[in-house]
């Protein structure tokens, strides 16, 4: 008697049992993924999709969607982010064109009205006029400058730069004003060149807007100081002053777009809120880094730091 086909028809069945079972097991967990998924989705929640499962491919593939649900998150994240950036920089924007605008406004209006000023008040009006749409333009240009450099539109070509020549041609542009207003100047800029991979016009308007920055903000100190370091693979800049300086609060915010200190808006500081903006922008398009230490009334240093090239 043959009983092979005993032995094998129920070794069949228990296969054909444990693949049947198996099958339903996958089919539940993938029927709990799916819920899980469309839970956290439907939810916008932040959790990942936990399922308990011992087979492999599953494992796997819990892996990647918990990776793509992390990367969905980041991305929600830093959209509402931009969002937020850009409804309050609009906001501000509106303010700061307000303001100017309805100057204007009222110097056309005086104006329309010459036939009852004298003449020396109407040339002084045109005057302010013409210095009043200068700076709306002015801050329009750094605006779309702005916009440029973070949307990448921006062409920077670079080349081998010495940037002891380069601070040197900045310190020495602003020269007359520092003059004029009874500051002493501190500059240690070493004899030995040191070179980086830069852009010379994006050098140029960091370090102008740094220099404006510091004399703007920190005249009162009575010195305006720049200092070339090397350190290792990098060249350091810092510019710094030993005016009234930059409260704790405020140190971690001075490079957002169009966010000034309280004095700001004041007709004396004419800082708009863009120029150390684009500046750290620039700095980072070079592959620098920019920060800023300040003690009040003792000593506020922006420090930029590139990469040295010897080639």
């Amino acid at each position: 008697m043959n009983i092979i086909p005993y032995v094998i028809i129920p070794v069949l069945l228990i296969v054909i049992g444990w693949q049947y079972l198996s099958r339903q097991k996958l089919k539940s967990e993938l029927n709990e993924l799916h819920k899980n998924l469309a839970r956290i989705i439907d939810n916008e929640t932040t959790e990942k999709v936990l399922v308990q499962t011992n087979h492999y491919t599953v494992r796997n593939l819990l892996l990647q969607v918990n990776r793509l649900l992390s990367y969905n998150q980041r991305v929600i994240a830093d959209f509402k982010r931009t969002k937020e950036s850009l409804t309050k920089m609009l906001s501000n924007m509106s303010h700061d064109l307000k303001t100017p605008m309805t100057v204007i406004l009222g110097y056309v209006e005086k104006l329309k009205k010459s036939d009852k000023i004298s003449k020396e008040e109407h040339n002084e009006t045109i005057h302010r006029l013409h210095d009043k749409t200068l700076s709306v333009i002015n801050l329009m240009n750094q605006f779309f400058d702005l916009v440029k450099i973070e949307s990448g539109d921006m062409d920077l070509p670079m080349s081998r730069l010495s940037i002891n020549e380069i601070c040197r041609k900045n310190i020495l542009e602003y020269y007359h004003l520092l003059h004029s207003k009874g500051l002493r100047v501190e500059v240690d800029i070493p004899n030995i060149n040191h070179y980086i991979l830069g852009n010379e016009g994006a050098l140029n308007r960091i370090f102008s807007n740094l220099i404006s920055n510091a004399i703007r903000y920190g005249s009162d100190g009575g010195v305006i100081g720049l200092t070339i370091r090397e350190e290792l693979e990098t060249v350091a800049i810092d510019i710094w002053d030993k005016g009234k300086g930059i409260e704790e609060v405020h140190l971690n915010r001075v490079f957002e777009r169009l966010y000034t200190l309280d004095d700001a808006r004041n007709p004396e500081f004419q800082g708009s809120g863009l120029g150390l903006s684009i500046t750290k922008r620039l700095v980072e398009t070079m592959n620098g880094e920019i920060h800023l230490y300040s003690k009040p009334f003792e000593k506020t240093i922006f420090t930029c730091i590139f990469k040295k090239i010897t080639y």
